[in-house]
């Protein structure tokens, strides 16, 4: 089926649909031109249309979240869990330090080191809910980081990953969101509904990806002003994207398994011995004790925290940070889905969901504990100063904590590198991602054309920094999610029609062998789907 999504060459683009590239390379490039000339006009755009949806539809994506979780505990632990993303004689098609590497470095990306030590900071002096800067606030702090980077997001990425995945290789539709749409509008994907769900995938992966990207230069820029004396500026964030997204570009030319795989491993293989090293030679005791503490603060409080809305306090807190979450998360959603619906060939349902949604964010509570955790409690015991270097600069915040461990300069250079490491693996996946969704699902898409959406990320992340700042890149990733919210909706739908009517149809066809009288117990062949079954007419019909 792959083939109806009509491609065809577009100037030097040799594999395109026309529909779909077209229009999101016209917008991107357009929003470019724009925001280079009037930086301040597309600053003030974004941050209005942000106030719009977070004052007016807060609650929306809190429900979508939310939905998100359900949805997930269900794939893993109802009835479905059994069904492999493949034939069902199929096995993983990579193991599984890779599968997580690859899966963790798209699925975060730079936020990670950047919000780290400043997010927990933050929530703990400038507190929403307690008295600032008490005990009561700093395990509230870790409560709210970990209601932001936990299971919310992950469930978000696993819902929309598992359903491109289930529509890909056991249906072979393409690997695009417009798959997800088959069981309730059949062959229009391939007209203007398919078109229009991809183009906003595009849209949405874009911005939230060169939110990130933005993020990571100005953390950059932090570090080596720390290191060199270095003017930290937007001239030198332009500077540092130029540079990054030309070793970005060059992994996405390599490809999945010579590029993106092998800076995947590499970059985790760094994350896990500076978190090995902070755990050895800071109060290691105090990382373990408190860990289990905050997992069983999140736990006790996840219902409450997953609903809040402030409102009763009529407050605007949630609008810079937990609503911000959300919209990322959600604008992060194809393009960290079809990533992983691409590397998750082989896996049940059950394997999956339990894998996307308690692995990678089990090991950034660690994370923040480690970091962010260590950084309150140095506070509690007697103020280092890591508040007064937050409140000027999250990026900072990092930094200043490593003046408290030994080999500080190598560490520093370490970080570094791996925030620019952080860097190129988002932003080569979200270009093979993009590349994928504009060449009509092809899981092997055109290196020309991955160029050409690695230097439109790059361009992009450099306009919001010209018109201003962490605030346009946060608009930016807020107002691109948004519309996709409903998207996610419509697929969790067609996931479990899709799903329930694969289950009706093997019912049916193991009755059929059983009239028949057939001597085996399993299925003849690998069961792939509906129009793969190989039974009575009726049957291969999904009758």
């Amino acid at each position: 089926m792959t083939d109806k999504v009509a491609t065809r060459r577009l100037g030097p683009f040799s594999h395109v649909s026309v529909p779909v590239f077209s229009v999101s390379a016209l917008l991107i490039v357009g929003f470019i031109i724009f925001g280079a000339i009037f930086p301040e006009t597309a600053g003030a755009v974004f941050s209005g249309a942000q106030s719009g949806i977070a004052d007016y539809f807060g609650w929306f994506l809190i429900i979508v979240t939310n939905m998100a979780v359900v949805l997930s505990l269900y794939l893993a632990l109802g009835p479905y869990g059994s069904v492999r993303l493949g034939a069902q004689t199929e096995r993983a098609q990579y193991g599984l330090f890779s599968w997580i590497a690859m899966m963790f470095s798209a699925g975060i990306g730079i936020g990670l080191i950047y919000w780290g030590v400043a997010e927990p900071l933050t929530h703990f002096y400038d507190s929403p809910l307690q008295e600032p800067e008490s005990v009561a606030a700093a395990e509230q702090a870790m409560v709210l980081t970990f209601l932001h980077w936990g299971f919310h997001g992950w469930a978000i990425y696993c819902v929309v990953g598992c359903s491109l995945a289930y529509f890909h290789y056991r249906k072979g539709l393409p690997l695009s969101i417009r798959s997800a749409l088959y069981p309730i509008i059949g062959e229009r994907i391939y007209g203007p509904w398919g078109h229009a769900v991809d183009i906003l995938a595009v849209f949405g992966t874009m911005f939230g990806v060169v939110t990130s990207l933005g993020l990571g230069v100005m953390q950059i820029n932090s570090g080596l002003t720390t290191l060199f004396g270095i003017g930290d500026n937007v001239y030198v964030q332009i500077l540092l994207i130029a540079f990054i997204t030309l070793l970005a570009t060059v992994s996405v030319m390599l490809g999945l398994d010579a590029g993106i795989k092998r800076l995947s491993n590499f970059n985790i293989q760094l994350s896990f011995a500076l978190l090995g090293f902070v755990v050895i030679f800071g109060p290691t005791l105090f990382i373990f004790d408190s860990f289990v503490e905050n997992m069983g603060n999140y736990i006790n409080e996840f219902v409450y925290f997953s609903f809040w809305s402030e409102a009763y306090s009529g407050t605007n807190w949630q609008v810079d940070w937990t609503i911000f979450y959300w919209a990322w998360w959600i604008s992060w959603s194809p393009f960290v889905g079809i990533f992983i619906a691409r590397i998750s060939r082989g896996r049940t349902i059950r394997e999956f969901t339990l894998g996307v949604l308690f692995v990678p964010a089990t090991i950034m509570f660690f994370w923040f504990t480690a970091f962010g955790g260590v950084a309150i409690n140095m506070e509690l015991a007697g103020n280092p100063g890591l508040i007064e270097v937050t409140r000027e600069a999250y990026g900072n915040a990092i930094f200043r904590l490593m003046d408290f461990y030994p080999l500080t300069s190598v560490i520093t250079g370490l970080l570094i590198v791996m925030i620019v490491m952080w860097f190129v693996t988002s932003s080569d996946s979200a270009s093979f991602v993009i590349d994928m969704l504009t060449a009509g699902g092809e899981a092997d898409p055109p290196k020309i054309q991955r160029m050409f959406w690695a230097i439109s990320e790059g361009a992009i992340a450099a306009v919001l920094l010209l018109a201003g700042g962490l605030s346009a890149l946060q608009a930016a990733a807020v107002v691109a999610g948004f519309p996709f919210a409903f998207v996610i909706l419509v697929m969790m739908y067609g996931l479990l029609r899709g799903l329930s009517r694969d289950q009706l149809v093997l019912y049916r066809y193991e009755q059929w062998y059983e009239t028949e009288k057939e001597a085996e117990t399993n299925l003849p062949k690998a069961y792939v789907g509906e129009d793969a079954l190989g039974g009575p007419p009726a049957m291969a019909k999904g009758d």
